[in-house]
């Protein structure tokens, strides 16, 4: 199952308390303090993790909570510190406090940490108190309490180009042709119901990952359909690609429709690379396609015709995502 969000409740550990006590050996009745001090609390990081692909783990468990360091002992001796607890997150994960709205991080690089709750210091055992003039302070200190958030977890999928259309275009066709990714696939809307990656072999030692975005409707940046919830996901790609429905009575609107849900969401996400791509070559006539030709797309954007059924023009359209990737990835 995929989940993209989740919400969950850290705590990191307090720091041990100081201890009050007296030197203790024989034939020395009135030995000095010696109480230690208490040990560190644990932190609380969060690691990215490559082999992960949901928060589904959080929505099973929610509370993730650091152990407290050990109060101190005597000799002084200082408790021990606790392990530090380490939350690990799909790579393309914001974290948010949840109280204050600030992304406290931003996770997209595999074994990336971020330090989100500091473990409280250990308290101070009485020997740190001795002095010239006050040989045995009965006073310790109690250890710092551990730092509490409430956070959200926001997961944008890292994926190198976008594929952008509306429902039952046929993108979930085409990841599968391409790629060895494997969504559901069906003549109906919304028959994606989850974003699906998929790894693009371009050519030995090159090859690019595609993001197959469940499709849109006009009104989706509203919540409409499938809505907002995964329009998100083509915000860190590099390139867009627009699949557009060849059979389609109005090509052109279906275009505008694409990129006005885009802008209203994200005003930079229409000015990304892009290429479009009409589908169904296979069933179009030499007529329809002089007529699509015919149209003027803003922007001159690379136009391909291309059948996922009979992968006529997949070649020379995958040719294409990896050009554009490079004039991309050199600005």
């Amino acid at each position: 199952m995929f989940i993209d969000s989740a919400k969950i409740f850290i705590r990191s550990g307090s720091g041990g308390n100081g201890i009050i006590h007296w030197r203790r050996e024989k034939f020395i009745p009135k030995g000095g303090p010696d109480g230690g001090n208490g040990g560190k609390g644990g932190d609380v990081f969060t690691k990215a993790n490559k082999q992960l692909t949901t928060l589904l783990d959080f929505k099973y468990k929610r509370r993730y909570i650091a152990k407290d360091g050990n109060r101190g002992e005597g000799s002084n001796k200082e408790g021990r510190s606790a392990e530090d607890l380490i939350i690990q997150v799909p790579c393309g994960t914001i974290i948010r406090n949840i109280e204050t709205e600030d992304i406290l991080a931003d996770l997209t690089i595999d074994g990336d940490e971020f330090l989100i709750a500091k473990g409280g210091r250990g308290g101070k055992g009485n020997s740190e108190f001795a002095t010239p003039s006050n040989r045995a302070p009965r006073i310790a200190t109690n250890g710092e309490s551990g730092i509490e958030l409430n956070l959200e977890l926001e997961l944008k999928l890292l994926a190198d180009a976008g594929l952008v259309g509306l429902s039952n275009v046929g993108k979930s066709t085409l990841i599968s042709t391409i790629s060895a990714a494997r969504p559901k696939i069906g003549n109906y809307l919304f028959t994606t119901l989850v974003p699906n990656l998929g790894m693009v072999y371009y050519k030995e030692n090159a090859s690019f990952v595609v993001a197959d975005i469940p499709g849109l409707i006009e009104g989706a940046h509203s919540g409409k359909g499938l809505g907002i919830q995964f329009l998100k996901h083509i915000e860190r790609t590099k390139i867009l690609v627009y699949l557009l429905d060849g059979t389609s009575n109005d090509i052109l609107k279906d275009f505008k429709i694409l990129q006005q849900e885009l802008f209203s969401f994200n005003k930079k996400l229409p000015n990304k690379k892009s290429i479009v791509a009409i589908t169904k070559l296979d069933i179009l006539s030499e007529k329809e396609i002089k007529n699509i030709n015919k149209i003027k797309f803003p922007g001159k954007l690379p136009i391909h015709y291309i059948s996922s059924i009979t992968k006529n023009g997949i070649p020379k359209f995958i040719s294409q995502i990896w050009k554009t990737l490079q004039s991309a990835n050199d600005e």
